[in-house]
């Protein structure tokens, strides 16, 4: 939302913003940077739709509950969802779009610095803030060329007409696996050119529909490929840009030079500081693959792993809880501490018939080190209190931003 944001103010356009968390008085480092860059925050009350306002944006995560909502609905103002606000945007430019389960950050990332620093002067709308970009998730360039994530969990990205269309994997994280497949292949119909990841057994079926694509596999990965980011699935990532690169004539040595300096997304596997010989990893994983590979890059250090991972949604937990349970249990070592507190519940009506608790007892059971504590301040003590010279502590987890200011706390009470 706040990417959209900025965009929106660049156009020329006033935007006011309420978020439940600025009535809470969190994050206020946050606010402060949507206040400086023009938003003009209210109370998400109800009252900022009582303002002069030609519409108002919500993303698929706010419910219909809200008192802005129910205000714009009683006074007849037009509600319109993020993602199609942003379609109709990209879709008046020159437009590239990343779509996929994984990896969709950090190869808008990847694109959007390159682009950037071979004078393509893009503007690039991401989900996550671009470490080469201090830390922002949006860059405003030229208008007329967007770098754009796209998200396919409520079904928005068929509204996308892309000029090339990015498709990484597809795994089942939000919708059932038929269901994603429609989505993706009508998204893929719609772009006029298509680069294809085939090493994901499901996108290498929906290319077989689209054989003048662009395709890229961890196979093709050249032996002069230099990144500063960590682990497998992130040479897989540049391979995407690589293959994009060659769409807009860049030089392939120029691409790979420019890669070489991409620092990555925030909380992607972000080294936050080290302090004594432990290193502190801020880390958004939080369905199955995304937590497996974040779990292949961290094993590769040498030491013992703490790890906190704090589960969001009540639904996605209980689909994926068998899931869970597998990822964990491979990839944690004897020696490993795994902490969980509880499932992340922002309100709403929902079936809370699921518990962390019931994903720590079955890797109890199979001799881990996995311990379940409600309360993100107790496992955080907990962490501190075990802490040994040598360990690697990783606070994983998506949509909570006090787990970024947990990294953050663990590191300066180290």
């Amino acid at each position: 939302m706040s990417s959209l944001a900025k965009v929106i103010l660049s156009q020329g356009h006033s935007v006011y913003g309420s978020d439940r968390n600025y009535d809470q008085g969190r994050f206020p480092d946050h606010f402060k940077a949507l206040k400086d860059a023009g938003v003009v925050m209210v109370a998400q009350d109800g009252s900022g739709v009582a303002l002069d306002i030609d519409a108002l944006i919500v993303s698929s995560a706010v419910e219909s509950s809200i008192p802005d909502v129910a205000k714009a609905q009683k006074l007849g103002v037009q509600i319109i969802k993020r993602a199609e606000l942003l379609a109709e945007i990209c879709n008046g430019a020159s437009s590239i779009t990343v779509g996929g389960t994984n990896g969709k950050s950090t190869i808008t990332g990847m694109i959007g610095w390159v682009l950037h620093n071979c004078g393509y002067n893009p503007t690039v709308i991401n989900g996550g803030g671009m470490l080469n970009f201090d830390r922002d998730n949006a860059v405003i360039g030229d208008p007329a060329r967007i770098v754009v994530e796209t998200d396919e969990s409520d079904g928005t990205i068929t509204q996308f007409h892309p000029n090339v269309a990015v498709l990484t994997n597809i795994s089942e994280d939000h919708k059932d696996m038929g269901e994603l497949l429609t989505i993706f292949e009508q998204y893929l119909q719609q772009s006029q050119f298509q680069v294809l990841n085939i090493d994901c057994p499901n996108v290498a079926k929906l290319a077989k529909k689209f054989p003048d694509a662009m395709t890229y596999s961890m196979a093709d990965v050249p032996d002069e490929m230099n990144l500063m980011v960590p682990g497998k699935h992130n040479l897989s990532n540049a391979m995407a840009m690589l293959k994009v690169a060659e769409f807009c004539h860049i030089d392939r040595d120029d691409a790979l030079e420019a890669l070489s300096e991409f620092k990555g997304i925030t909380s992607r596997l972000e080294i936050v500081g080290k302090e004594n010989s432990i290193t502190v990893v801020d880390d958004f994983g939080h369905n199955p693959d995304k937590i497996e590979a974040g779990l292949k890059t961290l094993k590769e250090s040498k030491g013992r792993l703490i790890l906190m991972y704090q589960p969001h949604g009540f639904a996605p937990t209980r689909q994926h809880k068998d899931e869970f349970i597998d990822v964990f249990a491979k990839h944690l070592s004897a020696d490993d501490l795994f902490y969980m507190p509880e499932i992340l519940y922002f309100g709403g009506t929902v079936e809370k018939d699921i518990s962390s608790a019931d994903i720590i007892k079955p890797l109890q059971e199979k001799g881990l080190q996995a311990y379940y504590l409600p309360s993100k301040d107790d496992v955080k003590n907990e962490i501190l209190k075990q802490t040994l010279s040598g360990d690697t502590i990783c606070i994983m987890g998506a949509r909570d931003d006090s787990l970024r200011a947990m990294a953050r706390d663990i590191l300066s009470a180290l």
